[in-house]
């Protein structure tokens, strides 16, 4: 057996107590080991390597199931918001175009790796999952070069687990990290595992997220810019009000959340963003479609509408002037450059489908279908979640919200026995009122506005607060004397 030349190559330059430190040069050397007898082995176990960049201003993991329901809202499913709030921990992280080769001990976890695989956060990733864990992968390397990430599962003892590592050590090229599946959970393994520069070391029972976010985090880079929450609002079909909801709810996000947000008019031919913001702007979203090599901040910033404080518009130009005719390329890279602009992006959608708004819905943070309570929503809500449950099934479940409930003298479908259809409970139900929804719209207004005690107005701004998974700030209460004082 020969030993590639070079440099130690699980060394990723941090030591387990101090992950921010350089270790030192002796850092194979053996040590012996101490067992943790007698202590909770999870009692200093390091925090989770989290990227530095990312703060949308609270806990991304806050539980949804916490806030008060209003009254008349539909209940939210609660595995729905538990699967949701775990999505959101892992971020908008990418791996870049590398070859990970993973060697299992046991099946079960082969094919939890081959569902993490299959996860869109890792599909530039090539994965490739052989048995024979730590042994084999000392075998395979002998006579070929190590890919860049090499995950290895062994069941054996503590000692002969790191005898096995230092021989993988020896075979491996430089620069190649190296994650360890183990049976042992020992706060001492972990730490010499550390030392000798593993970059991470899991313990069963595993999820594929938990294998996902492990992996995307070892190539996380401080330095990229910041990316929002890209939420994709969609209608069942025509006229069912997506737009209207989609509006209402970026509105609801920067003026009840208190944080800032983008609306993306992609309709381009009859969109109606403008006009509900009563906003008319020069440029938008098509110009930013037809030259999306020349977008930066400069020019986002000078094509946007400002709505409000914290609301910015890319409005469509809702002209039949042009055919549109613009590739899936050129909206993937406008909608990436425009996530760099808030902490939120609400992307309304035309009903069509194409191979952009396809990309579009799959790789979204979350998507939000907007239904009618009848047979034609049933079917092509049913086809459009099925596609998302096969395409994304690590995942969080669509939202569905139930719109123009309770028309007079229309048959409509039960929201019961809709979302039983759908294996879906509504996030939201809203109740027909064409009073309050049409003087909204010919007014240049959003709900919350015309009637903010309406039950329509209260459904969005609890929709909103599940979609940021954040409560809105509380309300400062004033003293009666300081009232008094003021009006001196």
């Amino acid at each position: 057996m020969t030993s590639k030349p070079g440099h130690d190559p699980f060394e990723l330059e941090f030591e387990a107590d101090d992950e921010f430190t350089s270790p030192s040069s002796d850092a194979w050397r053996e040590t012996p080991m101490t067992p943790a007898t007698g202590v909770d082995p999870f009692a200093d176990f390091p925090p989770a390597r989290e990227p530095e960049t990312r703060d949308f201003g609270g806990d991304p993991l806050a539980d949804d199931l916490d806030q008060p329901e209003p009254p008349r809202a539909q209940p939210a499913n609660p595995v729905h918001e538990m699967i949701a709030s775990a999505e959101a921990a892992l971020g908008e992280h990418t791996l870049p175009r590398i070859t990970i080769h993973v060697f299992c001990a046991q099946p079960e976890t082969a094919d939890l790796v081959e569902r993490a695989a299959a996860d869109r956060r890792m599909a530039r990733a090539a994965v490739v999952v052989r048995m024979g864990g730590l042994v084999g992968a000392f075998e395979t390397y002998q006579n070929q070069p190590t890919p860049s990430l090499v995950m290895v599962e062994s069941l054996d003892p503590a000692p002969q687990l790191i005898a096995q590592l230092d021989q993988l050590a020896e075979v491996c090229d430089p620069g190649t990290k190296v994650v360890v599946i183990g049976a042992a959970n020992d706060i001492a393994l972990y730490r010499e595992l550390m030392r000798r520069g593993v970059s991470e070391y899991l313990v069963p029972p595993l999820n594929p997220l938990q294998v996902v976010r492990t992996v995307t985090s070892l190539y996380a880079d401080p330095s990229a810019p910041f990316v929002g929450r890209q939420i994709a609002f969609c209608g069942a079909k025509g006229g069912s009000g997506a737009s209207t909801v989609a509006h209402n709810v970026a509105y609801s996000i920067t003026e009840r959340l208190q944080t800032g947000a983008v609306l993306v008019d992609l309709d381009l031919a009859f969109g109606t963003a403008g006009l509900d913001f009563n906003q008319d702007p020069l440029q938008g979203v098509a110009d930013a479609l037809t030259q999306p090599d020349r977008l930066d901040p400069v020019l986002m910033d000078r094509m946007m509408a400002r709505c409000t404080e914290r609301l910015s518009l890319f409005a469509a130009p809702a002209t039949l002037d042009n055919d549109y005719d613009i590739g899936p390329e050129a909206y993937d890279e406008v909608t990436q450059k425009i996530r760099s602009a808030a902490p939120f992006v609400v992307l309304d959608l035309p009903h069509l489908w194409t191979a952009w708004t396809r990309k579009i819905l799959l790789s979204s943070d979350d998507l939000v279908i907007v239904a009618t309570p009848d047979l034609a929503s049933l079917r092509n809500a049913k086809n459009m979640i099925d596609l998302v449950r096969r395409a994304r099934p690590n995942d969080a479940p669509p939202r569905l919200v139930l719109n123009q409930v309770g028309v007079p003298g229309r048959p409509e479908i039960p929201v019961k026995d809709f979302g039983e259809a759908l294996g879906l409970t509504p996030s939201l139900s809203l109740p027909f009122d064409p009073k309050l929804f049409g003087q909204a719209a010919n007014n240049g207004q959003m709900l919350c506005e015309v009637a903010p005690k309406s039950r329509a107005a209260e459904g969005i701004d609890y929709l909103a607060q599940q979609i940021a998974r954040r409560d809105p700030p509380p309300v400062q209460k004033t003293s009666l004397f300081g009232s008094l004082f003021k009006r001196k």
